[in-house]
C-alpha cells in the first residue's frame, strides 16, 4: 500500500510540473486559504463577550465561526446581487464564475470604523 501511494504522489508532481493550467489551480486554492487567513487574523472578536463555556479557546473558536458564517453570508448576497444583474450575467464565463468564491474579505475596515444602518436591511431580490 505504501507503494501505491509513492507512485500516486510521483504521478501527482509529474503532472504538477508538466502543466501549467494544473500548477495555476493549485496556486489559486492556496490564495483563497492564505487569504482566509489573514482575514481570520484581523478580525478581532471575544475581547470582552461571555459564552457559556470557561474555556478561551472554545470561547475564540464560537465567536470566530459566527463572524466567518455572518460574514460569508453577506458575501453571498452581494454575490448573488451582483450575479442578478443581466449585465454582469452576460459578462462572466464559466471560468469566471467557477473562480467566484464568498470568501472575501477586503470590504472589511480592520482599523477603522463601521458604520451600520441597523433601521434597513440588505435588499434582496427575488
Amino acid at each position: 500500500m505504501i507503494e501505491v501511494g509513492r507512485a500516486q504522489r510521483t504521478i501527482f508532481v509529474a503532472r504538477y510540473l508538466r502543466s501549467r493550467d494544473l500548477q495555476r489551480e493549485i496556486n489559486e486554492g492556496l490564495n483563497v486559504v492564505e487569504s482566509w487567513n489573514r482575514a481570520n487574523s484581523v478580525i478581532f472578536f471575544g475581547k470582552g463577550g461571555d459564552i457559556a463555556t470557561n474555556r478561551r479557546d472554545e470561547q475564540e473558536l464560537s465567536v470566530l465561526c459566527l463572524l466567518q458564517a455572518a460574514l460569508v453570508y453577506v458575501n453571498t448576497l452581494m454575490v448573488q446581487d451582483v450575479l442578478a444583474d443581466d449585465e454582469w450575467a452576460d459578462q462572466l464565463t464559466d471560468v469566471d464564475r467557477r473562480g467566484l468564491t464568498p470568501l472575501f474579505w477586503t470590504h472589511v475596515a480592520p482599523h477603522g470604523e463601521v458604520k451600520l444602518d441597523m433601521t434597513s436591511r440588505l435588499p434582496l431580490r427575488t
